[in-house]
């Protein structure tokens, strides 16, 4: 259970400062947010004209047969589209949402090693591998998923699977491997 709980505690730790250095310090995700000067106008508009919620436009009103829902998505091609998250008031808790942040990357790793205790043989190999594989479901089926219908850039995700399961798949090769 001292192997679990070391293990468990380095390796979130670990991804935690892996996360906060990818979209901290190096910043290698500034290409998902893009700022506008036109920002404050936008806000207005936006507050004037939607409620809290996630849009995604153009798309058929709610009751529309499927006959007038496909032959709206037809006219909106080659046309703008936009996805849209608006909350009408924002929060700024960094302390907060860190201490989430470090929790779930504690829960994952928990689950990461209940998961490479499942094999036969708990080996530095396996474990990065393992790692690996967890952080490619994750993004092949969320990141690439998603990028596929909304034309999202998902490099940097794609780089954090591998640097940042690499390495903790490596901390709980030599962890676990130990005897």
């Amino acid at each position: 259970m001292k192997k679990i709980l070391i293990g468990t505690i380095v390796g979130g730790i670990l991804l935690f400062f892996l996360q906060f250095l990818s979209w901290g310090l190096l910043n290698i995700h500034r290409s998902e947010m893009s700022y506008t000067d036109k920002q404050d106008a936008v806000i207005e508009f936006l507050s004037e004209n939607l409620h809290e919620g996630n849009y995604y436009i153009p798309l058929p009103a709610p009751g529309s047969s499927n006959e007038e829902a496909e032959l709206e998505m037809k006219e909106s091609v080659g046309r703008p589209w936009a996805m849209i998250q608006y909350h009408e008031s924002m929060e700024y808790n960094m302390g907060l949402n860190m201490i989430r942040g470090l929790v779930v990357d504690l829960l994952a790793v928990f689950v990461l090693i209940w998961f490479l205790m499942k094999f036969s043989v708990v080996d530095f190999k396996n474990s990065v591998l393992g790692a690996l594989a967890v952080g490619f479901i994750g993004y092949l089926t969320v990141n690439y998923t998603n990028a596929i219908w909304f034309e999202a850039d998902t490099w940097a995700a794609l780089l954090d699977v591998v640097v940042q399961w690499g390495i903790v798949g490596s901390w709980l090769g030599f962890w676990l491997g130990r005897k």
